[in-house]
């Protein structure tokens, strides 16, 4: 855990309560937003990020008055990165608690535990940092994604690649995690579309145990490219063995550790080139309301850039914040008729879903780590700088 993060935090009895920006003399009753972030195991790293982002914005509500005249207060558990304590959690916010709505965990599979809770419940629940299309193939009422989904995730680097004229792909994955299974199903179908072909396709579930044979293989076999998808202690594992085999393929692509800032000083010189799906960039350039503004005002207040995870936090902050103030309300059907009806723009980009609350409006950009930088190098409407390979 940062320092930042432990000298902000007040803990009590298991519950972490947000509550800066409120007068113990203001007696109002505060709105309840509650929900789980991973303090401490394999989603750790992504967790921080969307933390910070959290307490931002409640210190930035309360001291322009909260919503409706009253305070906001977010109350989170830590979940361990387990999703039987997600549930668990879930179920102390919604009946000790009695919190109003629902932020989810990080994460496809803390987020499928958690929403059942919420679901059974009534609550809407924004899914902050879920993208997994299995979240909204349940029939499910008030689960509403922010991010784009999984399956979309490498477009950038395969349409890159056909540019480049590379025409060999391998695909590497965590098996036991439905974002990882749909991040590379989307993957194969859009190889496929740019006329790639996937001369490798493998899934694990023991990392220590089975990515060493598995990376002696597709060296073997010499793909032009490879992406690799899981979180990020099994992405630093890959790197690893990849240096030990003096081994890196023209084209990698891996999700979610090359979009933190951290990432060139974890992964070292095997860091340079690396590509990565973003749902948003802290970038001045990106053309979004607010943008600026954010980067700004996170840097001030954390002293770290954000990453997209912040900054989708902070959007799911903000959709909450014009739902309230549009209906007048924190009666759980009324929000979510409004966001299920929304078209808007938050700070990471546009927000629209479809009848399953599945978001249809925001699309995925590919960064590329260029001399100890990130670089956006796809789209080319949004490149900062040319991709190399």
């Amino acid at each position: 855990m940062t320092i930042i993060i432990k000298r902000m935090l007040i803990f009590v009895i298991g519950v972490v309560v947000l509550f800066p920006g409120h007068s113990s003399a203001d007696n109002r009753e505060p709105i309840k937003i509650g929900g789980t972030v991973s303090l401490s195991g394999r989603y750790k790293e992504p967790s921080e990020m969307i933390y910070l982002a959290f307490q931002m914005w409640q210190k930035d509500i309360n001291q322009k008055g909260g919503l409706l005249g009253r305070p906001v207060k977010l109350i989170f558990f830590d979940d361990r990165s387990d999703p039987e304590v997600a549930k668990k959690k879930y179920k102390d916010l919604i009946n000790k608690e009695k919190v109003d709505l629902v932020f989810s965990p990080y994460g496809t599979p803390l987020t499928l535990a958690a929403s059942e809770i919420s679901e059974r419940h009534g609550l809407v629940m924004l899914a902050v940092a879920a993208s997994g299309e299995v979240i909204w193939e349940r029939n499910y009422q008030h689960v509403f994604g922010v991010y784009a989904l999984a399956n979309r995730y490498f477009i950038g680097q395969l349409d890159l690649m056909a540019r480049k004229g590379f025409r060999s792909v391998a695909l590497l994955y965590d098996n036991q995690s439905p974002f990882n299974v749909d991040v590379i199903e989307g993957a194969e179908k859009w190889a496929k579309r740019f006329r790639i072909k996937v001369i490798f396709k493998e899934g694990f579930n023991n990392p220590k145990k089975e990515l060493p044979g598995l990376i002696k293989e597709i060296k073997g076999i010499n793909p032009k490219g490879l992406v690799v998808s899981c979180y990020p202690p099994e992405c630093y594992l890959t790197l690893k063995l990849m240096e030990k085999s003096n081994f890196k393929p023209k084209a990698l692509g891996l999700t979610i550790a090359p979009i933190h800032p951290e990432f060139y000083v974890k992964a070292g010189s095997m860091a340079e080139g690396v590509l990565g799906p973003s749902q948003w960039e802290p970038d001045e350039r990106i053309p979004f309301p607010g943008t600026k503004q954010f980067i700004n005002n996170f840097r001030t207040f954390s002293g770290k850039m954000p990453s997209y995870h912040a900054g989708s936090a902070y959007a799911a902050c903000q959709l909450y914040e014009k739902a309230i103030n549009k209906t007048g309300s924190i009666d759980n059907e009324k929000i979510r008729s409004y966001i299920a009806s929304l078209d808007t723009v938050t700070v990471i980009g546009r927000f629209k879903v479809d009848s399953k609350g599945k978001q249809v409006g925001h699309n995925p950009i590919l960064i590329q780590w260029q001399s100890g930088k990130k670089e956006i190098v796809w789209p080319q409407v949004m490149q900062t700088s040319k991709p190399v390979f």
